[in-house]
């Protein structure tokens, strides 16, 4: 009889330590940790961040509690790994981190039922990705911080992460764009007006930017602006590098000069004259609206020839309606 009581508590015993781990474990397979790019680019070796968006998703029934410190990688890790699964180093930047003598700062996130909660992270911070070629990235988040990492990580799903070699520099200064289709450096060829034009176009209807680009000439269409011509005339030549950036992301968003950077359904060359080094290109180009009209404009494009070569200095755009 003695001997059945002890047996008695001790599957009681067992029964009281292993409910926590049961429910712990039953949570946890509600949670739903995801990762994808925030602005899926073409990455090269330089220190242009890579970042990422990590998304933890409550299916469950309750509320799920994590700690997220202010300093992320207290709570995140990445595991980035190469193709042939081998683990790339830690940065020094992540390295350093975790290993001052430091308090670590909080706050508990509540997540409930049916909602998600993100934050952005660069890859960066984690891995030391000086090397070109293709890596697997997978997150790991620490609900109770990365220094109690025996408690056990939620992982998210693996993505696909792809750098290229540096880019080469022009005779200008400004990186030469690549083919991403065959890795091969754009050249820009002794193309007529017209078919600067086309090329341009047909490059944006495949949203191939680097082709887009290849043809216009970016600091004549910023000096075209007095303001902006104003502020470039004055910049040094560091600055008016960041104005050409800023100006090529700002045309990829279509923040500004968005007749330009819009896709055209269809498009159609009606009149193309030019001399020695300055010409003209008048293209009907049309574009499929959220209803069933076709919006229908008249662009002309202004084309100036330096070095035997056309490219796009200027256009202007006249609206003719829809059909």
């Amino acid at each position: 009889m003695k001997k059945r009581n002890v047996l008695i508590k001790l599957n009681l015993f067992l029964v009281l330590l292993l409910a926590p781990s049961a429910s712990f474990a039953a949570e946890r397979a509600d949670i739903d940790v995801s990762i994808r790019f925030f602005d899926k680019r073409i990455y090269y070796v330089e220190d242009a961040p890579i970042s990422v968006l990590v998304t933890v998703t409550n299916n469950g029934p309750f509320t799920y509690r994590f700690k997220l410190a202010d300093e992320r990688m207290f709570s995140i890790d990445f595991d980035v790994r190469t193709v042939t699964n081998r683990p790339v180093e830690p940065a020094d930047f992540l390295v350093r981190k975790r290993t001052m003598n430091q308090q670590v700062f909080f706050r508990e996130i509540a997540v409930e039922s049916g909602e998600s909660f993100s934050f952005i992270e660069d890859i960066r911070n984690y891995a030391e990705l000086r090397q070109s070629g293709s890596f697997i990235i997978q997150a790991r988040i620490y609900p109770e911080l990365y220094r109690n990492a025996a408690f056990s990580a939620l992982e998210s799903n693996r993505l696909s992460l792809s750098i290229r070699p540096p880019v080469i520099p022009g005779p200008d200064g400004i990186p030469r764009a690549m083919d991403e289709a065959t890795n091969a450096v754009l050249v820009r060829d002794r193309l007529p007006p017209d078919e600067v034009v086309r090329y341009t176009l047909t490059a944006r209807q495949k949203s191939q930017w680097e082709k887009f680009f290849l043809y216009l000439d970016l600091e004549a269409m910023i000096t075209r602006d007095g303001a902006r011509g104003r502020q470039w005339q004055a910049a040094s030549e560091e600055d008016r590098q960041r104005i050409l950036t800023r100006y090529r992301t700002e045309l990829e968003s279509s923040i500004i000069d968005g007749d330009i950077s819009t896709i055209p359904s269809e498009f159609e060359i009606e009149r193309t004259n030019y001399g020695p080094e300055e010409g003209t290109v008048v293209v009907l180009e049309k574009f499929r609206t959220s209803g069933n009209y076709t919006e229908r404009k008249r662009y002309t494009y202004y084309l100036r020839r330096r070095d035997d070569i056309w490219t796009i200095v200027d256009y202007v755009v006249v609206h003719l309606g829809t059909e």
